[in-house]
Parts: C-alpha cells; sequence; structure tokens
C-alpha cells in the first residue's frame, strides 16, 4: 500500500484544478489516496476505524474543497493530505477519549472495539462507515449509491444509469443524464466539504 508518485500526484493536482472541466479527478483522488490514507492513521496514530476512514474522507474533501491551497511547490500532495488527515484524527481520538471519561463517571463502559481481521473486511467497513457519513450529510439512499460507484472508479453509463433508475432512451441522452447527475453530486459534495473544511495548512 503506497501512495502516488510524486509526477501522479503533480498530474492529478492538475486535473483537480481544472475544475468541471474534469469531473472525474475527485474519484481518482479518493481511490489514489483513500486507503493508503486510512492505512497510515491505523499505523501511526492508532486511531480507531471509524476514526481513519473518517478522517482519511474529511482530509480528501477539504483538499477537493479548496485545491488551490495546496502549494506543491512546499510539499508533496500525499504530505498534505496526512497532515490535515493526522490532525482530524487526533481530533476525534480526544473527543472520543472525552466521551469515554464522561461514561466512565457515570457508569462501567465495556470496550467494544472491533477489529478488520483482513483487507475485505476493512473494506465492508469502510463502504459502511462512508454510508453512514453521506447519509449524514443529507444524501439520499439512490444518492449515496451513485456517489459511492463514482468513487469507487465506476465509469459505466449502464452501470450509473441503472443506479440513476433511469427509463429506456436513446444512448446520447443517457449518457447526457448521467453526466448531469453526477456532476450535480459531486459539486454538492464539494460544497459541503467547503463548509466542513476547516484546516489550513
Amino acid at each position: 500500500m503506497r501512495y502516488p508518485t510524486r509526477a501522479e500526484e503533480e498530474a492529478l493536482h492538475a486535473r483537480v484544478l481544472k475544475g468541471r472541466a474534469d469531473p472525474t479527478a475527485p474519484a481518482e483522488v479518493h481511490r489514489a489516496f483513500n486507503g493508503t490514507l486510512i492505512h497510515v492513521l491505523r499505523q501511526e496514530v492508532k486511531c480507531l476505524m471509524d476514526e481513519a476512514v473518517d478522517s482519511a474522507v474529511d482530509a480528501v474533501l477539504a483538499y477537493l474543497a479548496a485545491p488551490e491551497r495546496f502549494d506543491a511547490r512546499l510539499s508533496r500532495l500525499s504530505t498534505y493530505l496526512t497532515r490535515i488527515a493526522k490532525r482530524k484524527a487526533l481530533d476525534r481520538q480526544r473527543s472520543r477519549k472525552n466521551q469515554d471519561r464522561r461514561n466512565q463517571e457515570y457508569a462501567g463502559v465495556v470496550e467494544l472495539v472491533a477489529r478488520a481481521p483482513n483487507e475485505e473486511m476493512e473494506a465492508t467497513v469502510e463502504a459502511r462507515l462512508l454510508a453512514e457519513r453521506l447519509e449524514a450529510l443529507g444524501f439520499s439512499p439512490r444518492e449515496q449509491t451513485i456517489l459511492r460507484l463514482v468513487l469507487q472508479g465506476e465509469g459505466s453509463t449502464e452501470r450509473l444509469a441503472e443506479a440513476l433508475g433511469l427509463g429506456p432512451m436513446p444512448e446520447e441522452e443517457r449518457r447526457r443524464q448521467v453526466k448531469r447527475h453526477r456532476d450535480r453530486l459531486m459539486k454538492r459534495l464539494e460544497r459541503l466539504g467547503r463548509e466542513d473544511s476547516d484546516v489550513a495548512p
């Protein structure tokens, strides 16, 4: 498990800066960094799986919300995202520990820490937590399905049209409809990320 090379990062950042001209770039960022960010947070910050997933997603969303804030002359994109993710994870750890301390003052606390025995289970947990986060952000179940497919790199017009519930129509119109819905959801996700972004490099 590794981050992209410096050249790959620079190319990806250039695509993100194009904005709507390259609507697949956000999904590429998610796919390129999310898994390694989660791994790094689990290993170096020692946070729980849900804290690692949420913090990795937050870091990517914060970057996508304001990519111009990243300066490639100062650091690599992987370093920038890792710094944001670690800060988010440490905040979550502190919040959790404070909550645990409050709980212990009033009742015995039974610690239930689910540790994924393999990567397949971690992916399942990651998908569930991402779904919960999207639901918390106000996305409908159908919108969540579309976003998960897009963030996983699904590019098939037929698959996305099926998830959208689009009926029979000319292929060109179907592609147009899928692109419109996908762009709208990604723009909304980025806008929510921008509103939630409170991390300065």
